[in-house]
């Protein structure tokens, strides 16, 4: 039987509501893939990698391709037994995800009742004081939803949340670029909105859409 394994960071202080959350999207895709087995683990929950084997399909349920990707994650799956293990591109590079953005916004604003063209997109990114691949995969993202006027706020660089937030229309969607609803998403977004006097609405982090079991499996399809 096929094997697929989507990997999140997870949360190391209390790696249980993380973990039981890739263990449900997990299920989700599994209910997409007949006989296909799909599992969900996370890095900070100790020994939940150890169910991968070589020949186990890893899907990475992180933002961007860095160090996470390229270097943790493989010596992770080394030390749980794993070392051959196919890595898959993250889901932040998922040749999905752009459509599936506009998708989102796209319902937002009729909701609303606004105008696309006249609605304004911030996009909400974490950003990294070490790495340029998160910001580079936010701005990436921006191009792919032109001509929608968009702006790219951070947790960890500058532009930061609260500054890139100040002063934007009221007519503004806020879009999280993140995976998981962990404490960027609970904590530090609502906090930085907040700050800036953010009058538009602020929509579930993308990794939590609707769609994206489906998006995940047809990738792990396509991969297997």
């Amino acid at each position: 039987m096929p094997k697929a394994l989507i990997v999140a960071h997870g949360q190391p202080g209390d790696p249980g509501p993380q973990q039981q959350a890739v263990e449900t999207l997990a299920a989700s895709v599994a209910a997409l893939l007949p006989g296909h087995q799909v599992r969900g683990a996370t890095l900070a929950m100790p020994g939940a990698l150890d169910v991968a084997d070589s020949d186990t399909l890893i899907y990475p349920m992180f933002m961007a391709e860095g160090w996470f990707t390229r270097s943790e994650l493989p010596r992770r799956l080394g030390l749980s037994g794993a070392p051959n293990a196919r890595i898959l591109p993250p889901f932040g590079s998922d040749p999905g995800l752009p459509a599936l953005c506009r998708d989102l916004i796209e319902q937002a604003t009729a909701a609303q009742g606004w105008p696309m063209e006249t609605t304004h997109i911030l996009l909400a990114a974490h950003g990294s004081g070490r790495s340029r691949a998160p910001f580079e995969a936010a701005q990436k993202m921006a191009q792919d939803l032109l001509p929608l006027r968009v702006t790219c706020g951070y947790v960890e660089e500058a532009p930061f949340l609260a500054d890139a937030a100040k002063g934007l229309p009221d007519h503004t969607i806020c879009l999280p670029l993140f995976a998981t609803r962990a404490e960027h998403v609970t904590d530090d977004l609502p906090e930085a909105l907040a700050q800036a006097g953010f009058r538009g609405i602020t929509l579930p982090p993308v990794g939590m859409a609707a769609k994206v079991p489906a998006m995940i499996a047809e990738t792990i399809r396509a991969a297997l």
